[in-house]
C-alpha cells in the first residue's frame, strides 16, 4: 500500500484552501496546484504587468467553449526568431505538467536580467507557452473526477465522454497503442485532430512550422526524456543531434538532485503509441520535438504532493534551458 488514504490525498490538494492567499497575483504562489480559473487570470495579469515580453493570446476555442490561450515568450527585437513550442496538460489529471508550464514562465520573467543564458534565449527565440492544453479536461479533474486524463467532448453514441488528446493527431492515427473504442483512456477519436484543442494547436504549429524548432510537451509521470518515434521501432533522421540533446539534458537535470531520467525514443523507453503529438511535430518538420514524463515513478503517480512541485520544476528548467542552448549552438 502507497497511499493509505487516496480519497484524503484528493480532497487534500483540491480543498481551496484559504489560507493560501490564491487570488492575489502579485504573490502568486508557484508551489502550489491552481485551478483552470487561475491560471488563466495569471495569464492576463502578466500580459498587463510585463507586456514587453509577454504577449498573450487565443488558438482558438474548446469543445466546451473555453479560450485555449498561448504565452507568446521573447524580446520583441527582431522581426523574424526562430521559436521554441511548449505546452502542458493535454493529459488532465497530469497536474505538475501545466505546474511546470508556470514555473517556466516565472524564471524566464525573473531571471531575464540577472541571467545571460535566460537573456540570450529570451532575445534570440521566441518561446510559445501552453500552460494548459487540454482545459476542458483540466477543469473536470478539480471539480468531477481528479483521475480524468481525456477532452470532454460527447460522442453521440456512447455514454462515454472524452478523447485521449495525445492519440488524435494525423500520424498513423489509430494504429498501435490507441483505442477504437470511446469509453477507453487511450480512444483516439472519431477521426484525426477531431478534437477542437488539437486542431487549433495543430493549425498554428503548421502555420508557423518554418519558425519553430523545437516542441516540447510536459506529461507525467515516469522520470522520462522521450523523443521520436512513438508509433515505430525506428532510428529518426538526425537522430545524433537529438541523442546528444537528450543525453545532456538529462544530464543537466540530474545535476540539482540527483533524480535519473531514462531517456530515449519513445516506442522503446516507454511504450509504442500513435498518433501522438510529438510524432506529429516531427514529422510536421520541427526537428527536436521531446516529450517529458516528470516525477515521479508511481509512489504518488499522478497526485504528487505539492511540496515536490519546486524541486521538480527546478531540475526540469536545467533540462529545457540545455535544450534550447544546444538549439542556439546548431547541430547537424
Amino acid at each position: 500500500i502507497l497511499i493509505s488514504d487516496l480519497q484524503k490525498a484528493i480532497e487534500n490538494q483540491t480543498g481551496l484552501k484559504s489560507h493560501r492567499n490564491r487570488r492575489s497575483l502579485p504573490g502568486y504562489n508557484y508551489e502550489v496546484y491552481h485551478s483552470l480559473e487561475e491560471i488563466q487570470d495569471w495569464m492576463h495579469h502578466l500580459n498587463k504587468t510585463h507586456s514587453d515580453l509577454v504577449h498573450m493570446f487565443s488558438v482558438g476555442k474548446s469543445y466546451e467553449g473555453r479560450p485555449l490561450f498561448v504565452l507568446k515568450l521573447g524580446k520583441r527585437a527582431r522581426p523574424y526568431k526562430k521559436a521554441v513550442w511548449i505546452d502542458c496538460g493535454i493529459h488532465a489529471r497530469e497536474w505538475i505538467g501545466p505546474a511546470f508550464c508556470q514555473w517556466f514562465v516565472k524564471e524566464a520573467l525573473q531571471t531575464y536580467q540577472t541571467d545571460p543564458a535566460m537573456r540570450r534565449m529570451l532575445t534570440q527565440l521566441y518561446f510559445y507557452i501552453m500552460p494548459v492544453f487540454n482545459v476542458d479536461g483540466y477543469h473536470f479533474s478539480w471539480t468531477n473526477d481528479r483521475f480524468w486524463r481525456k477532452t470532454r467532448s460527447k460522442n453521440s453514441r456512447f455514454p462515454c465522454h472524452g478523447v485521449d488528446a495525445n492519440r488524435n493527431w494525423k500520424v498513423k492515427w489509430c494504429d498501435e497503442g490507441a483505442s477504437f473504442h470511446p469509453c477507453d483512456d487511450t480512444y483516439c477519436g472519431p477521426y484525426p485532430e477531431s478534437e477542437p484543442e488539437v486542431k487549433a494547436v495543430a493549425h498554428f504549429l503548421r502555420k508557423h512550422r518554418k519558425q519553430i524548432k523545437a516542441y516540447l510537451s510536459f506529461h507525467a509521470y515516469a522520470q522520462m526524456l522521450l523523443y521520436p518515434y512513438s508509433y515505430k521501432y525506428e532510428t529518426i533522421p538526425n537522430f545524433s543531434c537529438v541523442e546528444s540533446a537528450a543525453y545532456n539534458a538529462v544530464n543537466a537535470l540530474q545535476s540539482a538532485y540527483g533524480v535519473r531520467y531514462r531517456y530515449g525514443p519513445a516506442s522503446s523507453t516507454l511504450y509504442v503509441s500513435s498518433g501522438s503529438s510529438m510524432d506529429w511535430a516531427y514529422k510536421n518538420g520541427i526537428p527536436y520535438a521531446f516529450a517529458f514524463e516528470l516525477r515521479d515513478t508511481g509512489h504518488f503517480g499522478f497526485l504528487l504532493p505539492e511540496t515536490l512541485i519546486k524541486p521538480t520544476c527546478t531540475e526540469t528548467m536545467l533540462a529545457v534551458k540545455n535544450i534550447t542552448l544546444h538549439l542556439l549552438k546548431k547541430c547537424h
